[in-house]
């Protein structure tokens, strides 16, 4: 309790009458609360403390108005000055001592909360990590930052601000409540009697308070969406080619505007309810005056008493509000903590072994060949990696998934390239997502130097396989940090190297900033033939011993095509590569043309070969590579891929 009586962090009618009280009608799944307790085991000395401090605080508060009824009766009535200026120096020794004891406090819920907050966020966004890429392709972004931000802080409540206020207005309940009536049972029953008068219009404020501030909430959650959509760079350029930036700024006016109407309601029903209840107390303090007043005439009490009664009542009204709404306070902190371990409850379809092996022992002893042994494998229905709460739907549909590779079977020996070829839809990409192991087949296996990929630890694996892909993903950092996320600790020097092996050096030395040029967000400061020579870099940095390439130039024009093409040749040098072939001249230099249709290999072998088969691979030549089979060396494309 602070001096004036109040629970510390502020008015808890306004905190905990604000709150959705529709909170308390959820369901928690069973075992809730003992995991609760779980992430709590670790800071038990420090929870100990936290009581103990708020106890004797409680105490401390509780004990203050009964040495101001000591100090007037027994020492301003009776004229003994030794006893007034002894006891008044209690009552400011005891105020210091609830100061310290009120940060002290302060710094143990800190350490706890902060903690907690620590511990549950580090656990979700390392388990989130893990999780398939169908999981992030279904989840919406903003829904999942949530969780780590608004929910954590929820049930990080739950050991702070909840328990602290719960024991806090208890104590103090139970020792004003002893004290008031050994004083005078007959006014403590008075102010029983008013407490309805006092509480029940801060719950009928508090209920319109609380829908506000929920219509608040998802206003300025549009408000936000529209921003975060609108300036993010291809948002940008999007309303810029097709939108109008007189409408986006007037339906964005709209928006906040109906953020300062309701404000003001809010700051309206805030002010009535402050009033009210202020008014309510004073008129209960004034009837125990009065009373008190006309039973200190008739002996009945001490003028002390009455005093001490009046000073009571003021820390009586306002834990007895507060707790009249804990049960909503601690089901929001439950419901939060829950929301948080159902995302730590979704289980990664990708697991690492306890026992896994290291996968570069093997691609030393035997070489980096890549195989696919009957590999079946569909994508996984929505409830098997996803949450109803994070899409924003009333619940996941569990549709049948067709498998999208049947029975795929094919070699790649160390040091050779493979080009994948096949329609749109074919599996293709789907492959390199088994050899990068973003998923596991669903039947038979893949394997590197002979070792299935769900027997090796990720990082290994990591350190194996590097991937090019059809858009080269930049975070918003400098050209260094990007290069850096394959080799943390590569020098300057190496950085330089794989630049200039990539051919984008030139250019990287040209910027005022060189090295620590920021490519803005998604890299889109620069060209997309300068992000893909980035990539490239990035790789060649890596040193990878398998290189997947995803249709790395497909949407690039003819002089950044012929640029990264060259970088490319770099990069796949002496290394096994599968390729996702659209240019024919990657087709002729590939050892192994595989062909897919429909999930399914269909036809395996040398471009000659193929074309003399005449099986889907000749038609497709027929069809789409004809016109550019004389001009390989101008980078004729094969659109198969």
């Amino acid at each position: 309790m602070s001096p004036t009586g109040m629970p510390r962090g502020g008015n808890p009618m306004m905190r905990g009458f604000g709150t959705d009280r529709s909170v308390v009608h959820q369901r928690l799944q069973r075992g809730t609360l003992r995991r609760v307790l779980r992430f709590a085991h670790p800071y038990r000395p420090q929870l100990a403390v936290f009581l103990v401090l708020i106890a004797v605080g409680a105490a401390a508060g509780a004990a203050s108005p009964w040495l101001v009824q000591r100090l007037i009766d027994d020492g301003v009535a009776t004229g003994d000055t030794g006893l007034v200026v002894s006891t008044a120096s209690v009552i400011a020794l005891l105020a210091v001592v609830q100061a310290v004891l009120g940060v002290g406090e302060r710094w143990v819920s800190a350490r706890i909360g902060e903690g907690l907050i620590h511990d549950l966020r580090t656990a979700v966004f390392d388990h989130v990590q893990r999780m398939p890429l169908a999981f992030f392709s279904r989840t919406r972004t903003g829904a999942l930052v949530q969780r780590l931000n608004g929910d954590v802080l929820g049930a990080q409540q739950a050991f702070t601000s909840t328990l602290s206020n719960v024991v806090s207005n208890s104590l103090t309940v139970v020792f004003v409540l002893a004290a008031m009536l050994s004083m005078s049972w007959q006014l403590t029953l008075v102010s029983l009697v008013l407490l309805p008068v006092f509480v029940l219009p801060a719950r009928w404020f508090g209920r319109r308070i609380a829908d506000i501030t929920r219509e608040s909430y998802e206003l300025n959650a549009d408000a936000s969406q529209t921003m975060t959509e609108r300036f993010n760079v291809a948002g940008a350029h999007l309303v810029k080619v097709f939108g109008d930036p007189a409408r986006e700024s007037a339906a964005y006016a709209e928006q906040t505007g109906r953020v300062r109407d309701i404000g003001v309601r809010m700051a309206l029903y805030s002010t009535w309810f402050r009033i009210g209840l202020t008014t309510v107390a004073a008129v209960a303090t004034a009837v125990v005056y009065g009373l008190g007043g006309l039973m200190a005439i008739s002996g009945q009490l001490t003028v002390g008493v009455v005093v001490a009664l009046a000073a009571y009542l003021g820390r009586l009204y306002g834990p007895l509000t507060a707790m009249s709404n804990v049960q909503v306070d601690v089901m929001t902190a439950l419901v939060s903590f829950e929301r948080v371990l159902e995302v730590l409850d979704l289980e990664p379809m990708v697991a690492e072994k306890t026992d896994a092996a290291d996968l570069r022992a093997a691609v030393a002893a035997h070489g980096a060949s890549v195989e696919l042994d009957h590999a079946d494998f569909r994508y996984p229905a929505a409830d098997e990696v996803s949450l109803a709460s994070l899409e924003s739907v009333a619940a996941l549909r569990h549709d049948p998934v067709a498998d999208t590779l049947h029975d795929v079977t094919f070699t790649v020996p160390a040091g050779s390239m493979v080009a994948l070829v096949g329609p749109s839809g074919a599996g293709k990409t789907t492959i390199s997502q088994l050899v990068t192991r973003m998923y596991d087949p669903t039947g038979g296996a893949v394997r590197i130097a002979g070792q299935d990929l769900r027997d090796v630890t990720a990082a290994s694996l990591r350190a194996t396989v590097g991937v090019v892909s059809q858009e080269a993903h930049l975070f918003h950092d400098t050209i260094a940090g990007n290069l850096r996320l394959a080799r943390p600790d590569a020098t300057d020097a190496e950085l330089a190297d794989a630049l200039r092996a990539a051919h984008v050096w030139d250019l990287v030395a040209s910027l005022p900033e060189g090295l620590e040029t920021v490519v803005g967000d998604r890299g889109y400061r620069l060209s997309g033939g300068e992000r893909q020579r980035l990539a490239i870099a990035r790789l060649l940095l890596k040193a990878p011993d398998v290189v997947v390439l995803d249709e790395a130039t497909a949407h690039l024009d003819s002089e950044s095509e012929a640029a990264v093409q060259v970088a490319l040749d770099a990069a796949l040098a002496g290394r096994t590569s599968l390729v996702i072939a659209h240019r024919l001249s990657t087709v002729r230099q590939a050892d192994l043309v595989v062909v897919l249709d429909a999930g399914r290999v269909v036809e395996q072998g040398t471009h000659a070969q193929l074309l003399e088969a005449g099986g889907l691979y000749a038609d497709l030549y027929r069809t789409q590579f004809a016109d550019v089979a004389g001009s390989d060396a101008g980078g004729g494309r094969v659109r198969a891929g």
